[in-house]
This record gives C-alpha cells, sequence and structure tokens, in this order.
C-alpha cells in the first residue's frame, strides 16, 4: 500500500454493534440497493460522510453506529461516487476487498434531522424503483 489514495484517518457507518479489533468484511447487502451483496467493504475518511452511511444503514429503526476503521489491505477510490457523480473525489469515499479493523466507535459525528432521514427515505426509495441506479460493484 505505497500508493494509498488518502491517510485517513477512516471511517465507517453501519448499523452493526462492533468492538475494537472486530472486522469489517464484504458479501453483505447494499444499503442502497438489498438486492445487490458487495463485493467491497466501504470507508470514507470524512465522519460526517460515514455518520450519513450510519443513518442509511439504520433507516429500518436499529441504532447508527460510526467507527474509526483501519483498511487492512489495498483500498481504492470508490468508484461509486469518484468521476461518476462528482469529479475527483471530495467525499473522500473508498472501497477494499480486504476487511476493515474497527479501531474505535466514534461519537461525535453530525446526526440528520428528522427532515433529512425522510429525504433520504425518499431518495432511497426512488434509487430503488429506478434500474439505471446500478452499483458498481
Amino acid at each position: 500500500m505505497s500508493d494509498v489514495p488518502d491517510d485517513g484517518p477512516f471511517f465507517h457507518g453501519t448499523k452493526a454493534e462492533l468492538r475494537p479489533g472486530d472486522q469489517l468484511t464484504a458479501g453483505f447487502s447494499s444499503n442502497y440497493r438489498p438486492e445487490v451483496v458487495m463485493n467491497h467493504v466501504y470507508f470514507t475518511a470524512l465522519r460526517d460522510g460515514a455518520g450519513l452511511a450510519a443513518e442509511v444503514a439504520a433507516l429500518d429503526g436499529s441504532t447508527p453506529h460510526v467507527y474509526e476503521v483501519v483498511p487492512t489491505g489495498p483500498f481504492e477510490n470508490d468508484p461509486n461516487v469518484t468521476d461518476k457523480k462528482f469529479p475527483g473525489n471530495p467525499t473522500r469515499s473508498f472501497r477494499s476487498r480486504a476487511p476493515l479493523r474497527v479501531v474505535r466507535e466514534v461519537a461525535d459525528w453530525r446526526r440528520l434531522s428528522p427532515a433529512d432521514l425522510q429525504l433520504w427515505r425518499d431518495r432511497l426509495s426512488a434509487i430503488r424503483a429506478d434500474e439505471r441506479g446500478e452499483i458498481i460493484n
């Protein structure tokens, strides 16, 4: 990993309850298209970006969590946002086939308002209804 795209620190948002030392792995359903099993585990260098991912994962009423994580293998820019939706990588979003090791849970991330949560519910419904909303897996 001599030519990493970002130095971090890195964060992952989820509804899973984890402890330091636990590993996050690929092979779970997408929060955006549940019928898609993901070949990568996703993370970001933006704490609030991970918070948004946690909130989306927990739209089913579970508790959102944000963890500081360390990639255990090579990683790349997330092609689902990088250059496909935003020039460059302003979201500092990445993905890896290798696990992420949990360092600690972080609590100082911005929570979404009830109105913003509803906006995301509406967006996800629209994405799931649109066959063009593919995920580069």
